[in-house]
């Protein structure tokens, strides 16, 4: 199906397009969530040491994800919009701009990796055996930059098309072959960390040759040099949205990290009740990324085509789509806590601990739904500042003060971050309409202006 084919079905049937490009991503996401989790289940059974090394090179691996998929996020941005415009040459041209864009930035880290590895870890607390195990985990890791990188602009390249389903099959693919490596490589050829981390990358350069296979044979976009000329105001185009996207991924890390230290105010048992909820937590939000990534793309198309109505109502129906998911499972999550908490542990203290900040977290829930969904909408539009400034605002100048005066100056109970919690998702979600009311309100006065 052509672009312009693609862009007439989703205008004609806006609601079903939003589901049909969610449902892969979901389905993407929670393999890829797997995908992290099979090397920890397999190191694991090393011992201590090699968990803990897993666990130390987290950080760097997290910066990793976060360049790559706000570059993606940027370069499906602009390549929806273009589509959605009908310039298709120019969105092949971004295609292989993205591609660039996205080998330049594997070697930049890689070599960061190599430099900065060892003195990171021990900062971090790494000492001995474990330090070792970390810096040979990464570096091998970080060779794979060559394939994820690529991978992912490939895969944001389909995305935009509004083809969601073979990034899913690629990302299938690489999971199963890497649950079939992975104790290959660790155990039977004695290699241990190292061989999980080989066995990742062979099966993430397996998915650049399966992505690079479906571009030939289902990629409406062709890309190739022929079809490149550099261009500045593409690069700059693909950085107003990608970097954004990064640092608000960033963000989320330290916050993780903050919140975590104020858990450590009231003792171990209410970290680890915490880092449950968190858990608990990221799998809801799935659901809601996964919409709002289908948002992106529809709202990226229709932004091009200059159908701003039919945005607005697409964005009001995902937004009331992502709302409703986010209070039902809320309403479950708080009438039985500790039956999903149970997943994790069956210790009672813990349970009790983590049921009762539980019952207050899910407030956030709607709340996450309103930003995850603005955010996504305005990054389609080309718009990056919002989201980080609407996290900006939620992290740094709400929960984080709000919870540290609460815990260390007014001695309230840990329930007291919750709460803090909310009043930055509240500030954000405030940030969000008025930044969204704007943007509709440009929209509207140049409708009037063509009916004139």
């Amino acid at each position: 199906m052509t672009p312009a084919n693609r862009l007439e079905e989703f205008s004609r049937h806006p609601r079903q397009a939003l589901f049909k490009l969610a449902l892969p991503t979901i389905t993407a996401m929670a393999v890829q969530t797997t995908y992290n989790m099979v090397d920890t289940a397999f190191v694991g059974r090393l011992g201590a040491a090699s968990l803990a090394a897993l666990t130390f090179s987290f950080p760097l691996y997290f910066i990793l994800i976060s360049v790559n998929t706000g570059m993606g996020v940027g370069l499906n941005s602009l390549i929806s919009r273009q589509l959605g415009a009908k310039e298709h040459q120019e969105a092949e041209n971004s295609a292989m701009h993205g591609l660039g864009i996205a080998l330049f930035c594997a070697l930049i880290l890689f070599l960061l990796i190599l430099l900065s590895a060892r003195p990171l870890f021990r900062l971090l607390g790494a000492e001995k055996e474990v330090l070792e195990l970390a810096v040979v985990y990464m570096k091998i890791t970080a060779v794979g930059n060559f394939f994820v990188f690529p991978s992912y602009a490939i895969h944001s390249t389909f995305t935009a098309q509004g083809d969601t389903l073979t990034p899913m099959k690629v990302q299938i693919t690489g999971l199963l072959l890497n649950i079939a490596l992975d104790p290959l490589f660790i155990f039977g050829l004695g290699l241990g960390v190292p061989g999980a981390a080989t066995a990742t990358i062979i099966s993430q350069g397996c998915g650049l040759l399966l992505f690079s296979w479906y571009l030939r044979q289902k990629s409406t976009l062709k890309l190739s040099l022929q079809r490149f000329s550099g261009q500045v105001s593409t690069i700059a185009e693909i950085f107003k949205i990608g970097i954004p996207a990064s640092l608000t991924m960033l963000l989320m890390a330290v916050y993780i990290m903050f919140l975590s230290r104020f858990m450590a105010h009231f003792g171990t048992n209410y970290v680890a009740a915490f880092g449950m909820v968190f858990r608990l937590e990221s799998a809801v939000v799935m659901p809601l990324v996964a919409c709002a990534i289908a948002l992106l793309t529809l709202t990226g198309m229709f932004y091009g085509s200059r159908q701003f109505d039919l945005l607005v109502r697409t964005f009001r129906f995902a937004l009331g789509v992502n709302i409703l998911y986010a209070l039902g499972i809320g309403l479950l999550f708080f009438l039985f806590p500790a039956w999903f908490l149970a997943i994790f542990t069956g210790q009672k203290e813990l349970l009790n601990i983590g049921s009762a900040y539980l019952k207050i977290e899910i407030f956030t829930f709607p709340l996450m739904a309103v930003n995850i969904t603005a955010n996504r909408a305005m990054q389609g539009m080309g718009r990056g500042l919002p989201g980080i400034t609407m996290n900006f605002i939620r992290i740094f100048v709400v929960a984080i003060p709000l919870a540290y005066v609460f815990v260390y100056r007014l001695n309230f109970s840990y329930l007291s971050i919750p709460i803090a919690m909310i009043c930055g998702g509240a500030a954000a979600n405030l940030t969000a309409w008025s930044w969204l009311r704007s943007i509709f309100g440009k929209f509207n006065r140049e409708n009037d202006e063509v009916e004139e």
